[in-house]
C-alpha cells in the first residue's frame, strides 16, 4: 500500500442514484493516488462491484428501504421502518469503529449512510437534499437530517449554488454548522455525438414495487408503437440479459459506458425524476419526459422545478400515456452551467 491514504466510499443503497454519482468521485480518488475501499449492499454494492472489480469492498447492514404499492403512505412505511433503520446505522458504526481502529481506513465519503462517519478521521457526507421535502413535516425532516450532516466535518454536495442549479431548494442553506461545498453536477457520463438509434430510452431504476409497477404500465402503453424503443429495467442480476417485445428491446441493467452510448444514441428519454438521473441527462443535454416516484415528494419536487424553468415536461405515473410526449415539443432539454471541481483541493481534506 505505501503511503497512499484509504478513503472509504459508502453510497446508500436505495435505487441506483447514489452508487452511481460515486463513481466520478472514486475514480477522481483512484487518479489522485488514493486507495479506495468501496462500502454497501443490494444493488447498489453489486453495480459498483461491477464497475470496480478490482478494489476491495465491504458489504454493510442493509436499511431495507422498499416502497408501498401507495405511494402516498411511504412516509408512514418509512417511520414503522425506523427501529430497523436506526439498527442498521449503529451496526455500520460499529463496522466503521472497528476499520479506523485497525488503521484500514483513513478517510470516509459517505453518500447519505448516516453512521458511515468517525471522529478520529475526517468523513464527507455526500447530498443534494440539505433539505428533505416530506409535505407537511418537511421542516422536521429537514432539521433532523441537517442535525445528521452536522455530525460530519464537511458536507458535498452534487449541484451548484445559487438559483440556476438543479436541485432548487433541496440544497440551499443559510447559516450551516459545517463547511458545505458545491461540486457541480456529478456525473459518470459525457457527451458524445452518435447517430440516434433509438426513438426512445425509457430508464428504469428505483425500489420495488414501483420499479416494477412503471415497467408494467410502459411495457402496455408502448406494445403496439412502431418506434424503436430501447428499455433499461435498472435491475442488476449475474449476467446481462436482452428480451425483446415486439419493438421494444428490454436489458436489465447497463454499466457505465454502454448506457453513456445508449442515452447518446436515442432521442428522448423517459425515466424517473431521480437526482442522479437529472444530472447525467443534464451532462447529455437529452430531451426527457419524468414520471416521479410516486410518494417521493423530492422527486415531484424536482419534476415541478424542472417544469417551471421549462426544461422537461412530467405526469404522474398512473396519468402516463404515449400521447403526453407530444408535450416535449414546448420543452427546451436538460442543460447546465458547471463549473469544473479542483480535486485536489477538495480531497486536502484527508
Amino acid at each position: 500500500m505505501g503511503n497512499k491514504k484509504t478513503i472509504l466510499v459508502a453510497p446508500l443503497n436505495w435505487g441506483l442514484g447514489h452508487a452511481t454519482r460515486c463513481i466520478p468521485i472514486i475514480q477522481k480518488l483512484i487518479s489522485n493516488n488514493f486507495n479506495v475501499v468501496i462500502a454497501s449492499d443490494g444493488n447498489a454494492m453489486r453495480l459498483l462491484q461491477k464497475e470496480f472489480p478490482t478494489l476491495e469492498n465491504i458489504t454493510l447492514p442493509s436499511y431495507d428501504i422498499s416502497y408501498p404499492k401507495n405511494g402516498s403512505l411511504l412516509k408512514w412505511k418509512l417511520l414503522l421502518k425506523l427501529p430497523h433503520i436506526q439498527k442498521a446505522i449503529a451496526d455500520e458504526k460499529k463496522i466503521i469503529q472497528k476499520l479506523v481502529s485497525e488503521k484500514k481506513i483513513q478517510g470516509i465519503i459517505s453518500d447519505n449512510r448516516f453512521g458511515v462517519r468517525n471522529s478520529k478521521i475526517p468523513s464527507v457526507y455526500l447530498t443534494h437534499q440539505i433539505n428533505v421535502l416530506s409535505g407537511n413535516t418537511t421542516f422536521l425532516s429537514s432539521k433532523i437530517h441537517q442535525s445528521i450532516i452536522h455530525k460530519f466535518n464537511e458536507c458535498w454536495v452534487p449541484d451548484t449554488e445559487g438559483g440556476t442549479n438543479l436541485s432548487g431548494i433541496l440544497s440551499q442553506v443559510i447559516n450551516f454548522k459545517i463547511p458545505i461545498k458545491y461540486l457541480g453536477p456529478l456525473s459518470r457520463m459525457k457527451k458524445e455525438n452518435h447517430t440516434i438509434k433509438y426513438d426512445i430510452l425509457i430508464l428504469l431504476s428505483g425500489p420495488e414495487p414501483q420499479r416494477s409497477i412503471l415497467e408494467t404500465i410502459l411495457l402496455k402503453e408502448f406494445k403496439d408503437d412502431s418506434r424503436n424503443i430501447l428499455l433499461i429495467q435498472g435491475v442488476i442480476e449475474k449476467k446481462q440479459k436482452t428480451l425483446k417485445f415486439k419493438n421494444i428491446v428490454c436489458i436489465n441493467y447497463m454499466l457505465a459506458k454502454n448506457l453513456q452510448d445508449a442515452i447518446n444514441q436515442s432521442e428522448l428519454i423517459i425515466c424517473r425524476a431521480g437526482y442522479t438521473t437529472i444530472m447525467d441527462l443534464a451532462i447529455l443535454e437529452k430531451k426527457v419526459f419524468f414520471i416521479p416516484t410516486p410518494g417521493q415528494f423530492e422527486q415531484e419536487y424536482l419534476a415541478q422545478n424542472l417544469k417551471k424553468k421549462n426544461a422537461a415536461p412530467f405526469c404522474n405515473q398512473e396519468d402516463f400515456t404515449k400521447e403526453k410526449l407530444k408535450e416535449l415539443i414546448n420543452y427546451s432539454k436538460l442543460t447546465l452551467n458547471n463549473t469544473p471541481v479542483n480535486y485536489t483541493n477538495l480531497f486536502r481534506l484527508f
